[in-house]
């Protein structure tokens, strides 16, 4: 016996804006926490090529280098978070989790040694990315749409994965938009079928 059920487009709207909310609001409250402790929590971001370092993978995008760094992540998080999102919950975490890992495993890899990458920054390249090339893989005009409308918006930001800003990780920049262009492949490459 098959089962297919409509998707609901309310619902999956109301847990994007909920998600979206709730991970905005954790990045504040560990910057709250890091800044109670003087910047402590840093030591949990990437640190290349050593053990204690391979932690900030999974650390890393959840501390901000101070609260200038997290609000000029913040809108880029809750507008991008949330489009990855209501292109379906599971597919979207999915794609964020690719992102994540990809991200922090290139830093830790290729970073200079003797240096701390952390920030949610590696996420917003990652979605954008992926919002842009989603809709080529998919071959859904709306998300074709999306896409390119987000390149005309945040086209120049992708110039941040290029190296020579002093203080910014570019490799994490680099590596967020490399785990954005394999999500879009990987986890939108996929068709969904209806449950048997």
């Amino acid at each position: 016996m098959s089962e297919v059920r409509p998707v609901d487009r309310g619902s999956t709207w109301l847990q994007a804006v909920a998600i979206t909310l709730g991970f905005t609001a954790l990045l504040w409250l560990v910057q709250l926490a890091n800044a109670a402790d003087h910047g402590g929590l840093d030591q949990y971001g990437v640190h290349p090529r050593s053990e204690e370092g391979l932690l900030g993978i999974a650390f890393a995008p959840l501390l901000h280098a101070g609260w200038a760094h997290l609000e000029g992540n913040t809108v880029p998080v809750m507008v991008l978070g949330f489009l990855v999102l209501l292109g379906g919950i599971a597919r979207g975490l999915l794609a964020t989790l690719v992102v994540w890992v990809v991200a922090g495993a290139g830093v830790w890899l290729t970073a200079p040694a003797n240096s701390i990458h952390l920030g949610a920054s590696v996420l917003v390249f990652g979605w954008l990315v992926y919002l842009v090339v989603r809709g080529f893989v998919t071959g859904r005009i709306g998300e074709i749409v999306l896409g390119l409308v987000l390149l005309v918006l945040y086209g120049t930001v992708l110039l941040g994965v290029l190296p020579g800003q002093p203080g910014v990780s570019w490799q994490g920049h680099l590596f967020g938009a490399i785990g954005g262009g394999l999500a879009a492949f990987w986890v939108s490459g996929r068709r969904t079928r209806p449950r048997l």
